[in-house]
């Protein structure tokens, strides 16, 4: 069988962090291995137990969410861990910082539960985290701050069937959606999805959005 992924549950509030646990436990596929309620024992627990995932608040004592998530995923760091930001702020700017800082995905805390553990289990799987409105709307607009592939002229290298691809990531598909608008399988769209990260020396779909925006393939 599977091991189950493995989850650090980090949130200055006890019940908030309790109720998480609970929710994540109670789930055969997913495992909470830690819990913290600040950003620098994040990282230091991180550092010890070596979790699939960190469900991370974004306001918290002695360092926030942001700055533990760039320590933990950010660029530069040898290992990442891939983040799932979890906050009651739904506030452009800790949304754009999140993913900055290397974050993998961002929900509100009054999402129902199936959606944190579709979170964990999607951001688990390497695929990012966003809905097709934050993509549009957020990571467009600030899309200009950031250059994921610096001198990378558009879409250079890619395939048509490629650049396709990338297109359908930048308006918030997901793999299956993309095998379905394609016509092709979910295991060829790994594939070219892979490609696509490996020729323009993107870390994940989260930048591959950013860079689709920021060269123009997508408006």
């Amino acid at each position: 069988m599977t091991a189950p992924v493995r989850v650090l549950v980090c949130d200055d509030q006890a019940l908030i962090r309790t109720g998480f646990a609970t929710i994540i436990d109670a789930q055969p596929d997913l495992e909470v291995v830690g819990e913290c309620g600040d950003g620098r024992a994040a990282v230091d627990l991180a550092g010890r137990l070596h979790p699939d995932v960190v469900v991370m608040d974004v306001r918290m004592p002695v360092l926030d969410g942001i700055q533990a998530t760039r320590l933990l995923a950010g660029v530069g760091v040898a290992q990442p861990v891939k983040v799932l930001v979890v906050t009651t702020f739904n506030l452009d700017k800790y949304v754009y910082e999140a993913l900055r800082a290397g974050a993998s995905g961002f929900l509100l805390k009054d999402a129902p539960p199936a959606q944190l553990l579709h979170g964990i289990r999607t951001v688990a799987t390497g695929a990012a985290l966003l809905a097709p409105e934050v993509t549009r709307q957020l990571v467009g607009r600030y899309a200009a701050r950031i250059r994921p592939a610096e001198g990378m002229p558009d879409g250079a290298g890619l395939t048509p069937r490629e650049l396709e691809v990338l297109r359908l990531i930048a308006n918030g598909l997901s793999n299956s959606e993309i095998a379905a608008t394609l016509v092709i399988s979910q295991e060829t769209v790994k594939t070219y999805v892979s490609r696509i990260l490996s020729k323009l020396d993107l870390r994940d779909r989260v930048q591959a959005v950013v860079y689709a925006y920021r060269s123009g393939l997508v408006t």
